[in-house]
């Protein structure tokens, strides 16, 4: 039986996961880290990671950037594999996450729907196949996410650079900047408000038509199930760092 330990168990997805993790007969959940520490829970909630007695087989992370980084050493010290759902990592942070994974098993992903997984590499193709296209991206989140563009907005950025050699600059705010369209960018919108879940849309603009690719997330529960599958993966894995791509949708 897989034991699993959830940080940042508290917020919403955090408990979610918890939920789906006591609802599975192949795992256990030994509890979960948190700042707020709440009782009368099923489960144990610890605010600090050397509390943890029974040391879990995987962690799953829906927290904060710098809750994951916190958490790394521990993991390493006690060989613990970790799924990192949560997004908003600067740059010298995530090479901290790369420069674990040659240490302890990572799976990293900014979405845990294999949809977006699969949307990511059609959009790839298609920018392709419409070179002469301008790229928008819009995403559009909850009042309580922090970080913008959304981690899924880059994500789905990066795998159409990716299949062009890296040809697009990205554009997050044209406030300040009375200059014409650059074909080679890719903008973003971002908007926050009420309790929506998550709704990405890559769109290819061209002179007489447009082209959009559109998911919508209605509920957590994808993105708790996903992280589930990575962690059911990841239990098997060398150390190296993962990510949406090595997932199959039966993991």
């Amino acid at each position: 039986m897989l034991k699993i330990l959830v940080n940042g168990i508290n917020g919403k997805m955090g408990s979610e996961v918890a939920k789906l993790v006591m609802q599975d007969k192949s795992l256990h959940l030994l509890g979960g880290l948190d700042k707020y520490i709440s009782h009368n829970l099923p489960y144990r909630v610890f605010d600090n990671a050397n509390d943890i007695i029974e040391k879990p087989n995987v962690i799953i992370d829906f927290s904060v950037p710098e809750a994951t980084i916190l958490l790394l050493p521990f993991a390493i010290k006690n060989n613990i594999s970790i799924v990192i759902a949560t997004t908003g990592f600067s740059s010298m942070q995530q090479d901290e996450i790369i420069n674990a994974s040659k240490s302890i098993p990572i799976f990293q992903s900014s979405n845990m729907s294999y949809e977006i997984a699969i949307i990511s590499k059609i959009i790839a193709k298609l920018s392709k196949s419409l070179p002469n296209s301008e790229i928008e991206i819009v995403e559009t989140h909850h009042n309580r996410k922090k970080d913008a563009p959304s981690g899924t907005a880059l994500m789905l950025a990066n795998s159409i650079n990716d299949a062009n050699n890296n040809i697009y600059s990205y554009n997050f705010n044209r406030f300040e900047k009375l200059e014409k369209r650059n074909p080679k960018e890719i903008g973003f919108s971002s908007i926050r408000g009420g309790n929506i879940v998550g709704e990405h849309s890559v769109l290819f603009f061209n002179e007489n038509e447009t082209l959009e690719i559109k998911h919508t997330a209605y509920s957590r529960t994808i993105f708790a199930k996903g992280a589930i599958d990575a962690a059911k993966f990841l239990a098997k894995q060398k150390n190296g760092i993962y990510g949406i791509s090595d997932l199959s949708p039966s993991a």
